[in-house]
């Protein structure tokens, strides 16, 4: 197998991660993730503007990518500068509108890859889990539309998002695949209160709760109580596109790493010069390229129609990845010693991220366990 990106995508890799490094330092970036707004409205029209959004669609979806390789140079190139932009809500909701939205619905895609329109799903719940199936947000039909109740959890740019597709239980019990369904829901709509607040590694989430949001029979996005079939598709390009920012971010804390071991003295030598450290540092980059593999490994499964291949590649790279995650950020710490923990030394937010990564769309725990239980299935 070839593993060599194809010369747009290197070209893009170098676009963006120029333009991250000139434009997204981590004082400008920390100063965004952490602020009021938890991101950059310029900022994210700019990457709009450089292709960081239309490479995640294929081109007769107004894109010029939409492959697996293409989503994971994108967000490796995210990680590596911790790029704290709605991105991630883009990519979701988008391959939703074109997996099983209607020609109307699909027009939506041009504002959400220009970055005009900033796009987010609200699934989770308190208790869920990580589970798709855990839903009790309702859905009934009145009149000629649907009435929405219920509450939402950490739902990411919730309180900034202009379109939400939400998943909400048309038939069925809690737990039950059958019965989920989907909407498209306008971020204003009358009955939705959002309350935002900042994520521990920046950029924002919100609480959403729905009481009595009413919204027109055009707002159903694929087939009645056939929801969560999509779920799971939209949820694999999440799992490979934090899977591959996470790699990035790995990058970046490697590298920041050794050059600390090489540059910070003790006893009057380089503390890189000692074996011990050099044992771990060269164990830590060993883990590194097995999670970079597990990422080219679920770039490549992707796109392919078997579900139980698709999805055990893609557990078993999130699954490495959380623990890789954390592996990298512990020892990366401890290899720089007290200062590892400070704001001003960009390691401690790479650290912050790489922990989180593993807690959105399903810990390592979680994907350990899915894998296996695909595996018994096939």
């Amino acid at each position: 197998m070839n593993f060599e990106h194809t010369e747009d995508r290197r070209m893009l890799a170098d676009t963006l991660n120029r333009f991250v490094s000139e434009q997204y330092g981590i004082e400008t970036r920390n100063k965004i993730a952490y602020g009021a707004q938890g991101h950059s409205p310029a900022l994210y029209t700019q990457f709009a503007q450089i292709g960081a959004i239309g490479a995640l669609f294929p081109e007769e979806e107004g894109g010029f990518g939409g492959k697996g390789f293409d989503i994971s140079v994108v967000f490796e190139c995210l990680g590596r500068g911790l790029v704290a932009e709605p991105i991630l809500g883009a990519l979701v909701v988008g391959q939703a509108l074109i997996l099983a939205g209607t020609p109307v619905q699909k027009a939506a895609l041009a504002g959400i890859v220009a970055g005009g329109c900033i796009a987010t799903l609200a699934h989770d719940e308190p208790g869920s889990h990580y589970e798709l199936e855990n839903v009790s947000t309702a859905a009934r039909r009145v009149g000629d539309g649907w009435v929405i109740n219920g509450g939402k959890g950490v739902v990411g740019f919730g309180e900034k998002a202009d379109l939400l597709l939400v998943s909400a239980r048309t038939a069925g019990h809690a737990g039950e695949a059958a019965g989920i369904s989907l909407f498209l829901v306008p971020g204003d709509a009358a009955g939705l209160a959002r309350r935002g607040y900042n994520r521990f590694e920046g950029g924002r989430a919100a609480e959403l709760t729905f009481k009595d949001v009413k919204v027109g029979t055009d707002a159903l996005v694929g087939k009645e109580g056939e929801g969560c079939a999509v779920l799971e598709r939209v949820s694999a390009y999440a799992l490979l596109a934090l899977c591959a920012e996470a790699v990035g971010a790995m990058d970046v804390a490697k590298d920041q790493t050794l050059e600390y071991l090489r540059t910070r003295k003790q006893f009057g030598v380089p503390i890189g010069s000692f074996q011990a450290l050099q044992h771990r540092m060269a164990d830590l980059l060993l883990e590194i390229e097995q999670a970079r593999s597990a990422v080219i490994n679920a770039a490549a499964a992707i796109d392919q129609d078997d579900r139980a291949l698709r999805e055990r590649a893609l557990s078993a790279a999130k699954y490495s990845i959380g623990r890789i995650g954390a592996l990298v950020a512990e020892e990366c710490i401890q290899l720089h010693g007290g200062i590892g923990m400070t704001w001003e030394l960009p390691m401690a937010h790479y650290a912050k991220r790489l922990v989180m990564i593993d807690h959105q769309f399903g810990d390592q725990d979680h994907h350990l366990a899915r894998f296996i239980d695909l595996g018994r299935r096939a």
